[in-house]
C-alpha cells in the first residue's frame, strides 16, 4: 500500500522540534550487528575507533573560529564570503565538501540552511548535524514558512528583516556568518569565538552577548 503525503496543511502542523521515538530500536539494532561482526572477526575493533574518531573530530567550535576570525578581521571575512574553503584552510580546516558558501547575516538580512533532500550539512566544520536538521517537518517547512520555524526556536525576527534560505546539496554546503552581537567591541578573538553556537551558524538563532 502506497502511503498518501501529508498535505501542506498537515505539514505546517507538525513542530519542528520532534522527539526520537522508535530510535531506541535502531539504536539496539545497531548494537547487536556491530558485536556480530566483532565477534565474526569481519570488524576490528580499532576499526570502529577509527571511523568514530573521525565523526566526531569536526565540531562546532571549529567554526566558530573562522567566525570569530572574521569579525576581528575585515580581510579575512572578504576572503571567507569569496572562497570558504580557501579562508577555512588558512585556520589549518580541511573542507571535505565540494564547496563551502558562507552567507553573512546583516541587520536587514537573516540566512537560514537546510537541506530538502536528505541531510547535506557542512560536516567538516560544524560535526554532524543535529536531530532536527534531518527531520522531515524542518526540511519541508524551513523553505516554506521559515519564520515560523524560527519562532518555534525562539527567535522572532521583525519584519524588516528579510529571511534568506539556503538548500544546501551534494556539491554545495552553506555556513551562516552570523552577526557580531553590540558590547562585543574589547572582546578577544578567542572569547568571541566561545560566544558562537551551533544554531546561529545554521542560521535558528542569533549570537547573543
Amino acid at each position: 500500500m502506497i502511503a498518501t503525503p501529508a498535505s501542506p496543511a498537515e505539514m505546517s502542523a507538525v513542530p519542528v522540534i520532534e522527539g526520537h521515538q522508535g530510535s531506541d530500536y535502531y539504536a539496539l539494532m545497531t548494537r547487536a550487528l556491530h558485536q556480530i561482526l566483532l565477534e565474526e572477526g569481519l570488524l576490528a575493533p580499532e576499526e570502529t575507533d577509527k571511523v568514530i574518531a573521525a565523526l566526531e573530530a569536526p565540531r562546532p567550535e571549529w567554526g566558530a573560529r573562522l567566525v570569530a576570525r572574521a569579525w576581528v578581521d575585515p580581510a579575512f571575512k572578504a576572503r571567507l564570503l569569496k572562497d570558504g574553503a580557501g579562508a577555512a584552510a588558512e585556520l589549518g580546516f580541511t573542507i571535505k565538501e565540494a564547496q563551502l558558501v558562507v552567507v553573512e547575516n546583516t541587520d536587514d538580512l537573516h540566512n537560514v540552511i537546510v537541506c530538502t533532500l536528505c541531510s547535506c550539512y557542512p560536516r567538516s566544520l560544524l560535526g554532524q548535524p543535529p536531530w532536527w536538521y534531518i527531520s522531515k517537518s524542518y526540511r519541508a517547512r524551513a523553505v516554506r514558512e521559515p519564520r515560523d520555524v524560527l519562532k518555534e526556536f525562539g527567535l522572532d525576527l521583525p519584519e524588516s528583516v528579510k529571511v534568506r534560505v539556503h538548500d544546501s546539496n551534494a556539491d554545495m554546503r552553506y555556513l551562516v556568518l552570523p552577526r557580531r552581537p553590540a558590547g562585543t567591541e574589547d572582546a578577544s578573538e578567542a572569547d568571541l569565538a566561545r560566544l558562537v553556537t551551533r544554531d546561529s551558524m545554521i542560521g535558528t538563532a542569533i549570537v547573543a552577548p
